[in-house]
């Protein structure tokens, strides 16, 4: 018995040749003069007239043979892909994780579907905003976000003082030099909040979806690996086509 894998592993190679081989049968049908021929003799008037060599060519390409040739390299293309097709209706697997069947008796296109959205859902997650790892972050009940503990900072003013660098004598003022000093005035309670999700979540997700891509990826080889019925339907369409 044929494996679908065997199929899926043949049919880029069957469809490669079978497109070349197309091309080629098209190209050689659209010159005319491939397809033409003649012969042509002469004889002239009267015995003393000039003689003259016969001129023929042959014809180098048949239609009908083309046509045979063409049927020929095609039926191996729709038999490998009919075969695969009906193959896919058919074969299946279940998708386990970690001993727990996720999916049961899912279908080779829908594996292969799973594998394309998991690589795209895997790049989502690896983006997820992640908590600030400087901050301690607990989760409110109350809004569902993630908040911090209340830092308090004080809040201050420069208020300008004198500061006398010498007294005032009979001959001169004093000097005087102002600064600015800062002056507690109250204090700021700052809470932080976030939407933002804990690396360790983030992990998890990770490695939940990844094991999950691998185990579809399982599935889908013990699907291909499935027993199959080689399918010959080329005969039929070419047998009616260019009989």
């Amino acid at each position: 018995m044929t494996k679908l894998n065997q199929i899926i592993a043949v049919e880029k190679g069957v469809k490669s040749k079978a497109l070349q081989e197309s091309a080629a049968a098209h190209q050689k049908v659209q010159k005319p003069v491939l397809l033409a021929g003649i012969s042509r003799t002469y004889q002239p008037k009267d015995e003393e007239g000039e003689q003259l060599p016969p001129e023929s060519s042959r014809v180098q390409v048949r239609a009908e043979e083309i046509l045979r040739d063409m049927s020929a390299s095609l039926t191996r293309l729709f038999d490998v892909t009919a075969t695969k097709d009906w193959a896919n209706r058919t074969a299946c697997a279940d998708v386990t994780v970690d001993g727990r069947t996720v999916l049961a008796e899912v279908p080779v296109s829908y594996l292969l579907f799973l594998e394309k959205q998991l690589t795209e859902l895997h790049a989502f997650v690896k983006k997820l905003p992640v908590l600030d790892a400087a901050e301690s972050w607990s989760l409110d009940p109350s809004t569902d976000w993630w908040k911090t503990d209340p830092v308090r900072t004080i809040r201050t003013k420069k208020v300008p003082r004198n500061h006398v660098k010498a007294e005032a004598t009979e001959k001169h003022p004093a000097q005087v030099e102002v600064y600015h000093e800062d002056v507690p005035i109250g204090y700021w309670t700052t809470v932080k909040f976030s939407g933002a999700l804990p690396a360790r979540r983030v992990n998890e997700l990770l490695e939940r979806v990844e094991k999950l891509q691998q185990a579809v990826k399982f599935a889908r080889e013990e699907a291909n690996g499935t027993e199959i019925t080689d399918r010959r339907t080329g005969e039929a369409v070419f047998g009616y086509l260019f009989a």
